[in-house]
C-alpha cells in the first residue's frame, strides 16, 4: 500500500529529469557556445603602439579577448578584430592574451619587440586564470550568462524536492493521528 502512494511522486521526478536532459543537450546543437576553439594573434610579435588582429576560430558565438597591453575587445563570430597595443608596452616582454568563448578560456602569447613584426601564432594554451577585473558582481563570478534551460531544470528539481517534502510531512502527520 505504501508503494502505491510513493509511486506518483517518483514517477513525477523521473519524468521531469527525463524531460530536462534533451533540452540541455539541444542547447549545444542549436547554437550554444562551443568549448573547442583556437585563438589566433596576427602577428604574434609587435612593436609598442602597433596593431594586431585577434581571432577565435571555431567559436560558435562572439568571443572576447583581453590583455594587459590593450582594452577588452569583442571578436564577432566567424570574424576577427583589430586592436592597438599600448605604446607603454615593455619592449622584449611577452604578454598573455586571454580569449573567452562562452565558458571556455584559452590564452596565447603576444611578444613586444622594438623592430619588425613576426609570423602569426595559433598555438594556444588552456588557462584557468583569475579574471583581471575581479569577480562579476551580482552572480558571484560563477556564471557568465543566464541559461534558460539550466534555470528551468533547476526549478523543476526544486519543485520535485518541495513536493516530496510536502508529501512526506503530510504522510507523517496523517500517521500520527491514527
Amino acid at each position: 500500500m505504501r508503494a502505491i502512494r510513493v509511486a506518483p511522486v517518483a514517477l513525477l521526478g523521473a519524468s521531469l529529469c527525463a524531460l530536462a536532459v534533451p533540452a540541455a543537450s539541444a542547447t549545444v546543437l542549436t547554437g550554444g557556445t562551443s568549448t573547442s576553439f583556437t585563438p589566433t594573434i596576427t602577428p604574434s610579435a609587435v612593436a609598442p603602439g602597433g596593431q594586431v588582429t585577434l581571432g577565435a576560430v571555431g567559436c560558435t558565438s562572439d568571443a572576447t579577448a583581453f590583455s594587459g597591453v590593450f582594452d577588452t575587445i569583442t571578436i564577432p563570430r566567424d570574424k576577427s578584430a583589430t586592436v592597438t597595443v599600448d605604446k607603454e608596452a615593455r619592449r622584449g616582454a611577452s604578454y598573455a592574451v586571454t580569449f573567452r568563448c562562452g565558458t571556455s578560456t584559452k590564452t596565447a602569447n603576444l611578444s613586444i619587440t622594438g623592430g619588425a613584426t613576426a609570423a602569426p601564432t595559433t598555438a594556444p594554451t588552456t588557462s584557468s586564470t583569475v579574471a583581471p577585473r575581479g569577480v562579476q558582481g551580482g552572480l558571484g563570478g560563477s556564471v557568465g550568462t543566464m541559461d534558460p534551460t539550466r534555470i528551468a531544470a533547476g526549478s523543476a528539481l526544486v519543485t520535485v524536492a518541495a513536493a516530496g517534502a510536502f508529501y512526506a510531512l503530510r504522510k507523517r502527520r496523517a500517521a500520527s493521528r491514527h
